[in-house]
């Protein structure tokens, strides 16, 4: 079986399993009492909290302990906000931050505060540039995750982390995906992490706030956790996580080159196996184990119902696989294909042969996806018929309005129109994804009586 959703969940690791049995029985007391077995959990506590901190880069006093990678960011967020309201109540993120932070600003726009998002290119990755230029006098928090989890693109945190020291802003970094491979480099201000994605256990998450940030806690007031998350510590989860990312950065640099090896492998080889595929994310700067693909003419929970009858466990961003059925909010602001949309995410240790049936496996596994949606082939043609075609796609979702967009385009003349009808969202992103990828011109998108219509002119 090939587990390839490490970005979702890393499995545990067997240093975490071990530090958390052995923690079940000495570490179920209270830490803050002073009697023998609290000191004992005091101790364990403390050295989880300094091992941390080392692996992060920061002082064990900076450090706190949340009940998960979410929570850090919510907290991170909100304190940050709130100690430095009297500057105001703008934040900064990027266009393709984990939800958790975009639910953080919906909250503060909710509040009456402003957020400014920064675009991506089509890579994912925000402009250092166009960051900075967002800063203001009101900002009172920027944040920027480290790599992107659903392409694994690494973000240019360095150079904004400078930005904002410049203009007096700290910085959030959720570091969630790529902790487990290093420390974030830069100034930042503060940084969240969740152990569920370095093969700790669930429910244990990180916040760091360097000394000198203005931070005001928000919520009930608690003694634990510097005030920062209230509630009694999950000790042995606690010890597990820091004994986990200590023992994966100790094998991180030799397992990357492994695993990024592993990744190129797919990301040069998926294109040649399967037609109509389009690999996105950046081809240099990303994390070792992510490589995130879309396929034309599929529906993305299809194709992993497919795979998983295969043997294969790999996760989507298109919006087929969504209960709301909208696009991927990372897909869509990098303007790439999201329909068929398959990422895989390797777990340290994935062995090579894994890789190679994946690749034998994943052509029939599209084309039997294509076949039963009724997809064009690359042999069929059809005569010229007309100037102008209207093609009828309201009501039906992603991929439908692709798909008969591409079985009619050969049927007007070169410099004729076709006008597709659709009310899905996932159009509005697939309709000019697909046309950039089979070279023909997308016009633009008008109102119609029923949904949009998007006009694509036949050029080649």
């Amino acid at each position: 079986m090939g587990y390839f959703d490490a970005a979702s969940a890393a499995p545990l690791h067997p240093v975490a399993r071990q530090a958390l049995l052995a923690s079940l029985d000495e570490g179920w007391a209270d830490p803050a009492r002073l009697y023998r077995e609290g000191r004992r959990a005091r101790l364990l506590l403390d050295a989880a909290r300094e091992a941390a901190a080392e692996a992060v880069g920061c002082r064990a006093d900076e450090l706190v302990f949340t009940p998960s990678g979410t929570r850090a960011v919510h907290s991170g967020v909100a304190g940050a906000l709130a100690g430095r309201r009297r500057v105001g109540r703008h934040l900064i993120v990027s266009a393709v931050e984990h939800s958790s932070v975009l639910h953080a600003a919906e909250e503060l726009e909710r509040d009456g505060g402003t957020v400014t998002q920064v675009p991506v290119d089509r890579a994912g990755a925000v402009d250092a540039g166009a960051f900075a230029a967002a800063l203001g006098d009101a900002t009172a928090l920027a944040c920027l995750q480290s790599a992107n989890h659903e392409v694994g693109t690494e973000q240019p945190v360095a150079e904004v982390a400078e930005a904002c020291r410049a203009a007096g802003v700290p910085l959030l970094v959720d570091a969630a995906q790529s902790l487990g491979w290093g420390k974030v480099r830069g100034d930042w201000s503060l940084l969240t992490a969740s152990a569920h994605k370095w093969g700790g256990p669930s429910g244990v998450g990180l916040l760091v706030v360097r000394k000198g940030v203005r931070f005001a806690p928000q919520g009930a007031a608690d003694e634990r956790e510097s005030g920062r998350a209230p509630g009694f510590e999950n000790l042995p989860a606690i010890v597990a996580a820091a004994a986990s990312l200590r023992a994966v950065r100790a094998e991180a640099a030799q397992e990357a080159a492994r695993l990024r090896e592993l990744t190129e492998r797919i990301r040069a080889r998926v294109p040649g196996l399967v037609p109509d595929v389009e690999v996105v994310g950046d081809a240099v700067r990303r994390l070792p184990g992510i490589v995130t693909f879309s396929c034309l003419y599929v529906d993305g929970e299809t194709l992993l119902h497919e795979l998983d009858r295969a043997g294969f466990s790999v996760s989507s961003g298109s919006s087929c696989t969504s209960s709301t059925l909208t696009p991927s909010h990372v897909l869509k602001a990098m303007g790439v294909l999201t329909e068929g949309n398959v990422r895989v995410s390797l777990p340290p240790g994935t062995p090579a042969e894994d890789v190679e049936r994946f690749l034998e496996v994943l052509p029939g596994a599209v084309a039997a996806v294509r076949e039963r949606l009724g997809a064009p082939t690359a042999a069929e043609s059809a005569p010229q018929t007309g100037a102008d075609l209207v093609v009828d796609a309201v009501g039906r979702r992603c991929p439908i309005p692709v798909i008969e967009l591409a079985k009619v385009i050969g049927d007007v003349p070169v410099g004729g129109t076709v006008r597709v009808l659709s009310d899905d969202e996932a159009a509005r992103l697939d309709i000019p994804a697909w046309c950039e990828m089979r070279g023909q011109e997308y016009v633009g998108e008008e109102r119609a009586d029923r949904g949009t219509a998007y006009l694509v002119r036949r050029i080649s």
